[in-house]
Parts: structure tokens; C-alpha cells; sequence
């Protein structure tokens, strides 16, 4: 398979610069609140956070609390759980690792874990783990295995259920961030940390939350109990759904790719990178972790790409080859949750907009999309 040059991929990557208009903040909080209120009530919301960029300018609405017990209410610095949103960074590392020469994409995954020699993945390649096209992956690491190397002998047997179709899969995604950081030579998190965090200028973006910033890690509420509760650890949870971050450290990585902020040429071309079209599904075009519909998009086809029918289920995908280069003309959107978190980012590169929202409740993917959807249409209408 092809690949794109640094100069090509930021050539292609950045929007043309639109005469910014006056927005005020008061003006999109209003906006917010009408868009997302009804989603707070219906779910019973204890405090979510909405951050806006237009044209680089930078707008948030908060709302409710960081935490109820303690009283603390909720801002654009709360730190809250990504949950799979993770996976955005996931991806990014390894864009980043292969522009650096240190990962090939495009190789069998065989070829970076010895054990898997001989197995089902050496048909498989690390792109494929980057767009859970891997034939049926199950969502989650299977209850028996306690650790990554009980991982890798369980897929060293492991067969796909339906060759050529794509699966959400936290276990490929985990793979693919466990093969990265050993090839950067130190674990997961320390690669986050160390390397990608700081070359994005993200201050309150962790793995492991310091102790220094405990003060501001919001607690997350059981749908069911009401109880406060923060993520369990997990063999390759960090890889998956174990990023913490504000909106307004996720409104930074929007505006790293809408262009807005100066970073290094290979991080630019390594964002560049991940939003590449790389397979077609029945409702969107799968790039690295981002979905990606055309925009104007149909409300309905958002939240059947979300729904559980589609996630959960082997569906056959299109592979383009080469890949599709960044577009301008759509909206690249992913939703993440833990079990008392639920986050959604949406990004549409040709309107100059990214949205970031962010909550300690785990409520429905189409209740998220819905009402982000509501938000980008209220404000269509002010500033164009």
C-alpha cells in the first residue's frame, strides 16, 4: 500500500482560513445549554462540560458537578475519563512511531509479537488493528486472561469468526498501542506521557492522574446505583480507554488538527495520517479510529454508526488502496465511555469546527450525537 509523504499529508491537512466573526462566549454557552439540556435531565447528567472551537477562537459551556459529594463543580479544566477516545491517541502514537521509522503500518502483526508467528496474524497488519478490521475481535479481552502475555497465547489460537470484515474491538486497538510502545521501547503509558502528550503541549492529559491533580479528576456516577466511581484497571486498558483529560486540553488536539496551533512538520503529518480514509463501512469511511461520514450527514446515519447493532457485529468493509487523503467536506467524530464517564469530539474540517463534550455519567451514543448535532446546526446558523 501507498503511503503519503510528510509534505503531501500537510499540504492536504489544513483548512483555508475563514475571516473569524465575533462569537461570544455567553453567546455559544446559550447555544449549549439549549442543545444539551434535555440530554441532562433525561439521564440525570451530575455535570458535563462543552468546548467549541471556531476558526481557532476557543468557547466553553460548563454545567453541573465535578463532584457531588465534595460539592465541586464541574469546568473546562475538570478532568474527566475519555474512555475510547483514548484510541485517538492510540493512533496518533503510532502515525507518529512509523514517521519516525521505528513501526511499519503496514507489516503482519506477526511481525512485531514473535508468538503470533504462524497464526492468524500474519494476515493481519497493524493498520487492520487501527480500524478493528480484523475479522471479529471481541470487544473486550476475554475474563481468563490477567495479563498481556496470557493475551498473546490466547490469540495465538485465536481464528477470525468472518475474514475481511471489521469489529469494534478494544483488544485490537490495545494490541496496536502494546506493539507501538514496544517499539519506542518503554510501556504504554510512559510513551503517552513522555512522548505524545507533551509534543501536543497537552498539560492535564494523563494515563496516571498526579497526585497534584487529583483535586480536579472528576468522579464519574453508576448508571445504576448512583454511586461515585472511577475506571478499574484492565490488561491494555491504558491502549484502550485509559486516558483522562479537560475539554480544554481536547480542544487543543482539535485545533492540532484543524491546523490552528504550531507543532512539529511529523506531528502535523502524523494527525494528517490518522485521518486518512482507510476502509468503507455500511455507514462510514473508517480512518484511523475516526469515523467519518460526508457533511452535510444524515442524523440517522451518525447514530445507526454508533448503534450497538453495528459496533458489536463482524460488517464487511471496502478497503481503499491507496488510502483516502484527508477531507475537508465531512465530519470525523468518536464517542468514549467508561462506566461513569461519556464523552463524544467532533471535528469538521471544512466549517473550521471542533466540539469536545464532556460528562461523569455514561449516557447513550445517540443522545451525545443528537445533541452535538443540534449544536453544530445552532451554530451554522451564527456564524455563517
Amino acid at each position: 500500500m501507498k503511503k503519503f509523504g510528510l509534505a503531501a499529508l500537510l499540504l492536504i491537512s489544513f483548512p483555508t482560513t475563514l475571516p473569524a466573526q465575533v462569537i461570544t462566549e455567553d453567546k455559544i454557552a446559550d447555544l449549549a445549554e439549549h442543545s444539551f439540556s434535555s440530554a441532562i435531565a433525561d439521564y440525570d447528567i451530575p455535570g458535563l462540560v462543552v468546548g467549541v472551537t471556531i476558526k481557532g477562537q476557543n468557547y466553553f459551556y460548563s454545567t453541573g458537578l465535578a463532584s457531588r459529594e465534595e460539592n465541586i463543580a464541574a469546568t473546562p479544566d475538570t478532568i474527566f475519563e475519555l474512555g475510547s477516545i483514548s484510541k485517538i491517541f492510540n493512533v496518533s502514537l503510532a502515525a507518529l512511531a512509523e514517521l519516525r521509522g521505528d513501526l511499519d503500518l503496514d507489516a503482519a502483526v506477526s511481525d512485531r509479537v514473535a508468538e503470533l508467528r504462524g497464526s492468524a496474524f500474519d494476515d493481519i497488519s497493524l493498520m487492520d488493528l487501527a480500524t478493528h478490521s480484523t475479522g471479529g475481535l471481541p470487544l473486550q479481552v476475554p475474563r481468563t486472561v490477567q495479563d498481556v502475555p496470557g493475551l498473546i497465547d490466547w490469540l495465538a489460537d485465536w481464528q477470525p469468526r468472518q475474514k475481511g470484515t471489521r469489529s469494534y474491538s478494544n483488544v485490537s486497538i490495545g494490541l496496536l498501542g502494546h506493539i507501538t510502545a514496544g517499539a519506542l521501547g518503554m510501556g504504554y503509558a510512559d510513551a503517552a506521557e513522555q512522548i505524545l502528550f507533551p509534543a501536543m503541549g497537552l498539560e492535564s492529559t494523563w494515563v496516571e492522574v498526579p497526585a497534584g491533580a487529583m483535586d480536579r479528576y472528576a468522579f464519574g456516577y453508576d448508571r445504576k446505583t448512583n454511586a461515585p466511581i472511577r475506571v478499574n484497571p484492565g490488561v491494555l486498558d491504558a491502549e484502550a480507554y485509559g486516558v483522562k483529560s479537560t475539554a480544554r486540553d481536547m480542544l487543543r488536539l482539535l485545533d492540532l488538527e484543524l491546523g490552528h496551533i504550531e507543532s512539529s512538520l511529523e506531528l502535523s503529518a502524523a494527525l494528517a495520517r490518522t485521518r486518512q480514509g482507510q476502509t468503507k463501512t455500511p455507514y462510514y469511511v473508517q480512518d484511523m479510529i475516526w469515523e467519518q461520514y460526508p457533511w452535510p450527514a444524515s442524523l440517522a446515519e451518525m447514530e445507526k454508526g454508533s448503534g450497538y447493532n453495528f459496533v458489536l457485529k463482524p460488517k464487511p468493509v471496502q478497503q481503499f488502496d491507496p488510502p483516502m487523503p484527508p477531507q475537508q467536506d465531512v465530519i470525523l467524530n468518536k464517542t468514549g465511555s467508561t462506566n461513569g464517564f461519556g464523552g463524544y469530539v467532533a471535528l469538521l474540517p471544512g466549517e473550521d469546527l471542533g466540539i469536545v463534550v464532556l460528562a461523569n455519567r455514561n449516557y447513550p451514543n445517540k443522545a451525545r450525537i443528537r445533541a452535538t448535532y443540534d449544536l453544530i446546526q445552532k451554530l451554522s446558523s451564527v456564524y455563517e
